[in-house]
């Protein structure tokens, strides 16, 4: 398990023995669990937009395209 993001909007944790990234919005309270090329992909975009952004509201931005997917509630253990 390797924590890739932790900032206000996001946290990102990969767990590459699985070949999975599990996403929380910290906004929201949700969170996905993508795997295989959907991990991936969502890996390499977020490496783009970690290089180019400027400021929060960039990360904002991006990760609003995921929010239909983030349905599972984030609890905390």
């Amino acid at each position: 398990m390797n924590v890739v993001l932790n900032n206000p909007v996001l946290y990102v944790v990969d767990y590459p023995n699985v070949d999975a990234v599990e996403v929380i919005d910290k906004r929201r309270g949700v969170g996905v669990l993508f795997r295989d090329e959907a991990a991936q992909r969502f890996l390499r975009e977020l490496r783009d937009v970690a290089s180019a952004a400027t400021e929060m509201d960039d990360f904002e931005i991006w990760i609003a395209d995921y929010g239909t997917l983030m349905t599972q509630p984030a609890v905390y253990h």
